[in-house]
């Protein structure tokens, strides 16, 4: 399967540059790009619900979470090479914990997002070493 270069950067910047802006700029674009479509809209929520809360803003990295979730549920577990399933049990949690916070605050902490398709690893791979080569 091809995947877009936005979408596999998106996908580097999540799982290893843990950079949820840039993750928010180059998902952004292709959400454009594709006609605004919810799953690409759901993730990047997603992403800056991580953002928010690692910044210190637990209210609107609920807020995000959960319009997150809400889009990324109408869609099979299995999508774009990844696990979305996961991403949602992962993120359901995390608003779990957010809902608690006054009465248990708790460290910020990463997700991952598990990728199925061992070809989208290799392409996030090589343009992840390429990414480095420019900087």
């Amino acid at each position: 399967m091809m995947y877009d270069r936005l979408y596999i950067q998106f996908l580097i910047h999540f799982n290893w540059n843990r950079d949820y802006y840039e993750c928010h700029e180059v998902l952004e674009e292709l959400w454009l790009e594709e006609g605004r479509n919810p799953l690409y809209q759901g993730m990047l929520q997603i992403a800056v619900g991580l953002y928010h809360f690692e910044n210190g803003n637990v209210t609107g990295s609920r807020k995000l979470f959960m319009a997150g979730i809400e889009k990324l549920i109408q869609y099979p577990d299995q999508m774009l090479g990844i696990n979305l399933g996961q991403l949602i049990h992962e993120a359901r949690q995390y608003v779990s914990q957010l809902e608690c916070w006054e009465q248990a605050p708790f460290p910020f902490y990463h997700l991952t997002i598990q990728i199925e398709d061992t070809e989208l690893l290799e392409v996030m791979t090589e343009v992840q070493s390429m990414m480095e080569e420019f900087k």
